[in-house]
């Protein structure tokens, strides 16, 4: 696997052994960062499901200021630190924190911070024909906290999932962009009016 665009191209990246980590494609990361184009150039992201952490990294390599990477498994989360110091980052570019992704959400949160960009590649969930989706993808859009740390006006959150998943959104989400790619879905979501409108009101009643 290596990172496909920008200061780093060609660079070869570190995979934790085994089969519990299905890394992105090249066809997918150049798919997905075609779509965002310019909005990388100093944007703050968070990565959550980070694993090898390929998608910050190709983020860094096109020019984003900052990444929060969010991997639980501890073993994933040295690789990701490997690939990093691999390529001489400085150490201010990267935050990563080993721990459940929706611990961390919620954390977020709590510390009001917010991102330009949310990359989240969870492991794919099962087919659900004729019932909803009980995968990650279907936790992360059905998360309350989730759209609270996107940036209002410009922000995404892109999301891949298996083509063979249907899944549902509620209004804090308005999805821009669909692409498919092989047996993956990405779809690109920014947050909507409706938390505005929320918020307000909460205010109001406070």
């Amino acid at each position: 696997m290596r990172i496909t665009g920008g200061i780093y191209a060609g660079r070869i990246l570190q995979v934790p052994k085994g089969c519990d980590v299905r890394p992105a494609t090249d066809t997918v990361k150049q798919a997905i960062f075609n779509s965002l184009g310019t909005m990388i150039a100093g944007a703050s992201v968070l990565e959550l499901f980070a694993g090898t952490g390929a998608l910050g990294l190709e983020c860094l390599s096109r020019g984003a200021a900052h990444v929060v990477a969010v991997e639980k498994s501890s073993r994933h989360a040295s690789v990701i630190r490997s690939n990093y110091e691999a390529l001489g980052l400085a150490r201010e570019c990267l935050s990563l924190r080993c721990q459940d992704v929706f611990t961390a959400i919620r954390q977020l949160r709590d510390e009001k911070r917010v991102f330009s960009l949310i990359l989240a590649d969870p492991p794919f969930g099962e087919k659900n024909i004729g019932y909803r989706s009980r995968s990650l993808a279907q936790a992360l859009l059905d998360n309350e906290d989730l759209p609270w740390l996107l940036v209002e006006a410009d922000g995404l959150f892109v999301l891949r999932h298996t083509f063979r998943e249907t899944l549902s959104f509620s209004a804090a989400w308005e999805e821009t962009r669909l692409l498919r790619h092989g047996d993956s879905v990405i779809r690109f979501f920014k947050r909507t009016t409706f938390l505005s409108v929320e918020q307000s009101a909460g205010n109001k009643r406070l």
